[in-house]
């Protein structure tokens, strides 16, 4: 049997699995797109930007996951919580989707 050369490690591998469950949804990828563009920025005016509905608790709850899993990071200013990315290699992502043929 050939042995295969692989890639990627395991913990690589399972790195890369949690990003993408947790940015595994339209709303949160849109969140992404807007984030990518301008940044800091508040929920309100997040689902301002938006085009898809979102409720601004559910918006609340897309960005507390994508913040518990190091997606976004929040800093507060006065009343208001500002959002931005934790890191831009997560945008890399839209370029892999403009590579896809099913899109």
């Amino acid at each position: 049997m050939k042995e295969t050369k692989r890639k990627f490690s395991v913990d690589q591998l399972q790195k890369v699995a949690k990003v993408l469950k947790t940015i595994a949804h339209p709303v949160k990828l849109e969140i992404l797109e807007i984030l990518e563009a301008e940044e800091p920025i508040d929920v309100s005016t997040i689902r301002d930007r938006l085009e898809a509905s979102c409720e601004v608790s559910m918006l609340s709850h897309h960005l507390s996951k994508m913040k518990d899993n190091g997606i976004v990071k929040s800093e507060k200013q006065g009343k208001r919580v500002l959002y931005r990315i934790a890191d831009r290699y997560i945008l890399n992502i839209f370029d892999c989707m403009e590579g896809c043929d099913f899109l």
